[in-house]
């Protein structure tokens, strides 16, 4: 399995060798040359897996120059009891109306970023520790992200991480996972601006390739092809639990900000996962909704991107768009330049000529959902089940109930615990949530943060202070 460039400009490189990269030298994204299939044999035959086998199954299509004993026991290491809370790893629970929830936020941080970041950080420190090389970690977070990552790379071997944020736009909790990590190999960096702005940054320092070549900066944001092959192995587990009989369809909704956890989806999907429906969810930060409804891609800049009650969506810039354009526009590199270079010059790009395909083709729909939808689906999921969610699993409940089918369950992917926005729930709820007992506390604890201004100049000088070298 070899990786090329959604622009082109690069040549065909390794698992390993994309790991470590972060953006293609040409400014564009990582994808396969051409996807592993699945057959509905081979598919049927994982059922009983557990979660770190069946992470190996799906893993060692992607990941084909790490040995097979290697990765399994990568996987092995990443999906365990006492990393993650439920022995499923990803438990499966029944909402109503043929909806079921499917339960990524078990792990250390309490959020589904856990699931590709805990295989990043085993893969990260094996490659480099074979390589006798550094890593300079550069990534931007909305609020999940961050955390994630730096619960999974704290304390490794070779590498550092320099993790920016929205300054004041993240819940408490949020904050104090993050800056509360006293490691020495952990950087917290707060700029005054939103996440897209944030994003912009390291999208800028990432594709100076003297800087980046002399500084080993790597990614581990949803940019990074990894992450995404990590987060393909839920889907399958999820229609596996979901599922009795070969070849039985079903749609999952997803909570979409930075389109990295739905394309997983449609990469599953594109391997013979029998999906029916791709269900998108956004907030009112709803660029990509609006593509899905009219064709046109069009960003939005900080001064229009809201901050709502789900702040992890609160995203006018989707970084793993392009992956999905490249699919859509028959994977053609020239057209996705082309398509970018638009988008620079005029704002937007339209493709609503490709609209009919959407869901015909790739089985893409897509809602958005309101700060009231979010406390009102709080309530009625919390007093019909019992079962609580956060308010950005509650805008993936809202939009997924305008998709049911008979017969085809849909799952709703879980996108964090409640406990990370206990003010959302207090709201909704009259009473605040108990955090879990290992994090009871957190927000009291001394935090550890660099502030300052939204400038990639400044940032440059903070790794050049502070990198692994």
């Amino acid at each position: 399995m070899k990786y090329i460039s959604t622009r082109g400009g690069m040549a065909p490189q390794a698992f390993s060798d994309i790991l470590l990269e972060g953006l293609a030298p040409d400014g564009g994204l990582a994808v396969p040359e051409t996807l592993p299939q699945i057959s509905a044999d081979t598919l049927e035959s994982w059922r009983g897996l557990s979660y770190a086998d069946l992470a190996f199954e799906v893993l060692s299509r992607f990941a084909t120059d790490i040995p097979a004993d290697d990765l399994r026991r990568l996987t092995h290491a990443a999906y365990r009891p006492g990393i993650f809370s439920s022995e499923d790893i990803v438990p499966l629970r029944a909402l109503d109306d043929g909806m079921h929830l499917l339960g990524l936020s078990e792990g250390p941080t309490l959020a589904f970023k856990d699931m590709a970041m805990q295989f990043l950080g085993q893969v990260f420190e094996y490659v480099l520790t074979r390589r006798g090389a550094t890593l300079n970690i550069l990534g931007a977070t909305s609020g999940d992200t961050g955390s994630a990552a730096e619960y999974a790379l704290r304390g490794k071997q070779g590498v550092a991480v320099f993790m920016l944020s929205p300054h004041g736009r993240m819940s408490a909790f949020q904050r104090a996972q993050m800056y509360s990590l006293q490691d020495e190999n952990i950087h917290n960096i707060a700029v005054r601006g939103v996440f897209d702005e944030a994003q912009d940054i390291v999208k800028a320092l990432a594709g100076d390739l003297d800087f980046k070549t002399r500084y080993r900066i790597g990614a581990v944001n949803s940019i990074n092809w990894a992450r995404i092959a990590a987060q393909v192995v839920y889907y399958f587990h999820g229609w596996l639990r979901a599922t009795s009989a070969a070849g039985q369809q079903v749609s999952f909704a997803v909570p979409s900000g930075n389109f990295g956890n739905i394309l997983s989806g449609h990469i599953a999907r594109a391997m013979g996962l029998p999906v029916r429906r791709l269900v998108l969810a956004t907030n009112e930060n709803n660029v990509l909704e609006e593509f899905f409804r009219t064709g046109i891609y069009r960003p939005r800049g900080a001064e229009q991107t809201y901050a709502t009650s789900s702040p992890s969506m609160d995203i006018s810039r989707a970084s793993n768009f392009e992956r999905f354009v490249f699919d859509l526009t028959g994977r053609d590199p020239r057209r996705v330049k082309a398509l970018w270079a638009d988008l620079a010059r005029d704002g937007y790009f339209d493709l609503a000529s490709l609209k009919p395909g959407f869901e015909s083709q790739y089985g893409f729909v897509a809602g958005t959902s309101t700060h009231a939808d979010r406390l009102a689906v709080i309530r009625a999921t919390y007093d019909a089940t019992g079962v609580l969610v956060d308010p950005h699993t509650a805008d993936g409940v809202k939009v997924a109930r305008e998709f049911v089918e008979p017969g085809v369950p849909m799952l709703v992917l879980e996108t964090a615990l409640p406990a990370k926005f206990s003010d959302t729930i207090e709201e909704a709820l009259g009473r605040p949530v108990t955090p879990p007992p290992a994090l009871a506390g957190l927000e009291s604890l001394p935090q550890r943060v660099e502030v300052m201004d939204c400038d990639a100049q400044l940032v440059r000088r903070y790794i050049e202070a502070n990198a692994k070298v």
